[in-house]
């Protein structure tokens, strides 16, 4: 009961949030002009990403009570995230572009907060020879900073469509929220469950045709508390077979950008540079419409997702 409270709570707040928060974007400016690697032809508010925010530490403070040290990691983290993402967005809004430096170092920072609270990838369990493999520290370090910047980074890369990044991060939500029941882990369970009740308040305005974007605030943040929660959840006590079970459930957003990141090393360019280059700008160009892309990589996150749930099965 008590996660369908939290998910209930987070859900309300962000579907109550939104036409405000659209309102007042329209009064102070914050809206998306469309350009041409836009597809959309008006301007759109981009304070969604403050919403789900918003909703998000409300529930979390009040469901959330043990371990003080992680919680506030977790919430200075957040902050940090959702502020240089605010600034970004403000830049993008009046025609800008903010440099990537400061964002580098904020989302590494907000990494090493989680990382000093303790919530750590340390190693893995073999179950062929039933000892634990400890990492060096050095290793844990950079396997955790790693693992938080570059989920924080692929989720806020797929954020180019319609309802694309909310849907897929739902998923993978819904997807680690499971794995943490099965594990008995209920703060990464209930972590998992508010954020898919956010998403999903939030996705009413954004699914095609998107009345409110969640910006690139929005869109790392999610990553950053997906990442944290595979942290807290799935990698604790791990074997080597569900190390895989996180890469698995946010598989699209994952798969998607490393291919994008070779490609655009091979072709000289910033990794940090927009183009069409990700797979739902591919998929239009094979002559699908947005809806059709939206479903189709739903449908591939939902397989990879249930293949995640399998591979559990078979490691427990």
């Amino acid at each position: 009961m008590k996660y369908l409270a939290a998910f209930s709570m987070a859900f309300t707040i962000v579907y109550v949030l939104i036409p405000v928060l659209s309102k007042l974007s329209f009064k102070i400016g914050f809206l998306d002009v469309p350009n041409e690697r836009k597809m959309h032809k008006q301007p759109i508010p981009v304070a969604g990403g403050i919403g789900i925010f918003i909703s998000f530490v409300i529930v979390f403070l009040l469901f959330v009570r043990h371990e003080g040290e992680k919680i506030l990691a977790v919430l200075l983290g957040s902050l940090l995230i959702i502020g240089i993402g605010i600034l970004d967005d403000w830049y993008k809004t009046h025609g800008k572009d903010f440099p990537a430096l400061p964002k580098f170092i904020v989302q590494i920072a907000s990494a090493v907060l989680v990382y000093l609270s303790g919530i750590v990838f340390w190693g893995f369990h073999n179950p062929f020879t039933g000892t634990d493999v400890v990492l060096p520290v050095w290793m844990q370090f950079f396997f955790t900073i790693m693992w938080i910047f570059g989920v924080t980074t692929v989720i806020n890369f797929s954020d180019g469509m319609d309802g694309l990044a909310g849907g897929i991060t739902s998923i993978s939500a819904t997807t680690l929220f499971i794995v943490a029941l099965i594990k008995g882990q209920p703060i990464s369970a209930m972590m998992a469950i508010i954020l898919v009740g956010a998403v999903l308040g939030f996705l009413r305005y954004n699914r095609y045709p998107a009345r409110i974007f969640m910006g690139d605030s929005g869109a790392t943040f999610l990553g950053y508390i997906l990442a944290i929660i595979a942290l807290d959840g799935t990698f604790k006590q791990a074997t080597i077979l569900s190390i895989f079970i996180p890469v698995l459930a946010l598989g699209v957003p994952i798969f998607d950008n490393i291919f994008v990141v070779f490609k655009r090393i091979k072709e000289r360019k910033p990794i940090y540079k927009a183009d069409n280059s990700q797979i739902h700008f591919r998929l239009l160009s094979y002559g699908l419409n947005q809806k059709q892309v939206v479903v189709f990589l739903y449908l591939v996150s939902l397989c990879l997702s249930l293949t995640s749930i399998i591979v559990l099965l078979i490691s427990v």
